[in-house]
């Protein structure tokens, strides 16, 4: 087979398995480890695939997302090593956003010890947790409640964001990839995460390696728009080497239990 049809081939066998070896394409194909790999990272280029440990798997379509109760508790290991992570980015006497999320919930707590802070969210769960820091000033951006996700969401969000200059932004997102970028399926969260992208000194992308390899309907942001990519130590090595060679700067938290900044 010549290229082309190999590839094809490949994305034949993944969407009849979900996810699959290397070692199972190369039995499958009946070609070398290097060659499967070079075909991996060609699909992964177009954005048809996603590497995973060992492995790759089709890219995931994002049609909706889990609402806040059931992400809160899901791989909170990892969410709170990412949080430790992103909080070093945040300095004394910052005028900070925090997007919402359940990842960037774990920021929160970690924000005690800092000083002199204004924090700007429109996570209603993080901003009833922060009013109870009496040493910081909270905003919290009114607008549209979107109930399942605990948030304000919206243009009416948005207009409020633009009215403010943020030292640092910490934005969230469901997906992730690196053709398309951070993406959503849900339309009323752009235009809030791009304002406060726009009104920031520095903004940076919080995700986990979980939502690598998904994309949503509504694009966000290309990954080389943020100052830095934050997320924890699940990615395949393959993929952290393509995200640098184009220019995304990673931050990777180490892995849970392991000294925050070994």
């Amino acid at each position: 087979m010549i290229p082309d049809q190999r590839r094809e081939r490949l994305l034949v066998e993944l969407r009849g398995a979900g996810v699959l070896s290397v070692r199972e394409l190369v039995e499958l194909l009946g070609v070398s480890h290097m060659t499967v790999r070079r075909d991996i990272a060609s699909l992964e280029a177009e954005g048809r695939v996603a590497s995973v440990p060992g492995g790759v798997r089709l890219v995931d379509q994002l049609h909706s997302e889990p609402p806040y109760r059931a992400k809160a508790s899901v791989r909170l290991d990892e969410k709170r090593a990412i949080a430790r992570e992103a909080v070093g980015l945040i300095g004394n006497d910052q005028v900070v956003y925090l997007d919402a999320g359940t990842t960037l919930g774990q920021v929160a707590p970690l924000l005690w010890s800092h000083t002199g802070l204004t924090v700007v969210t429109n996570d209603l769960t993080t901003a009833v947790l922060l009013s109870e820091h009496p040493g910081l000033e909270l905003y919290h951006v009114g607008g549209r409640v979107d109930r399942a996700n605990r948030s304000t969401v919206g243009e009416l969000t948005a207009r409020a964001v633009r009215e403010l200059n943020l030292d640092v932004a910490l934005i969230s997102t469901s997906s992730w990839d690196e053709q398309r970028g951070s993406t959503t399926p849900h339309e009323a969260k752009v235009p809030v995460k791009q304002a406060a992208m726009e009104v920031a000194a520095r903004s940076y992308l919080v995700a986990g390696s979980d939502k690598y390899g998904q994309v949503g309907t509504f694009r966000v942001a290309d990954l080389t728009g943020f100052d830095a990519v934050v997320t924890d130590s699940g990615l395949p090595a393959a993929v952290t080497a393509r995200l640098r060679a184009r220019g995304v700067v990673l931050r990777t938290a180490p892995p849970p239990g392991a000294p925050a900044y070994a």
